[in-house]
């Protein structure tokens, strides 16, 4: 049984024509994570990007003018090709690590395709849900052409 979002708390939800198994390599791997990772408007990534294993990870976006966000957590649950769950953490700029939340990405085959749903949940307010909103959806745009490519 599915936990209902609270107010605060993220959906994202898109169909896709590929098997589970390769959008799960693309969400996961860190060759396919570059493609995808971050908003529309990041030059590049530093980091440990990589959700093939439980454990920590993180990832600097760059954005074209040089400012640099990073953000942290640990893979928290890995059920290839099913699953993937990690704690989400941004930094500051004495690279302190803010409030904790969770995001979830579950895939399903659906009509020869692959149905994906990403909850991201916990965020600490409105505010914070309003400013990942823009983020996960600009960033869901380049994955979008990354599994249609």
């Amino acid at each position: 049984m599915t936990e209902a979002l609270r107010t605060d708390d993220l959906r994202f939800e898109r169909l896709y024509k590929v098997p589970v198994a390769r959008v799960f390599e693309i969400v996961t791997k860190p060759e396919h994570l570059a493609d995808w990772w971050g908003p529309e408007g990041i030059a590049r990534c530093e980091g440990h990007l990589d959700f093939t294993a439980k454990g920590p990870w993180d990832s600097t976006m760059i954005n074209q003018d040089g400012a640099r966000f990073k953000v942290s957590g640990q893979v928290t649950k890995l059920d290839p090709p099913n699953i993937v769950a990690f704690t989400w953490g941004w930094h500051d700029e004495n690279d302190a690590r803010g409030d904790e939340s969770h995001v979830t990405i579950e895939l399903t085959e659906e009509d020869g395709g692959t149905r994906f749903v990403m909850t991201h949940r916990g965020l600490s307010t409105k505010e914070a849900a309003e400013q990942h909103n823009r983020g996960w959806t600009s960033s869901l745009r380049k994955l979008d052409a990354a599994v249609n490519a």
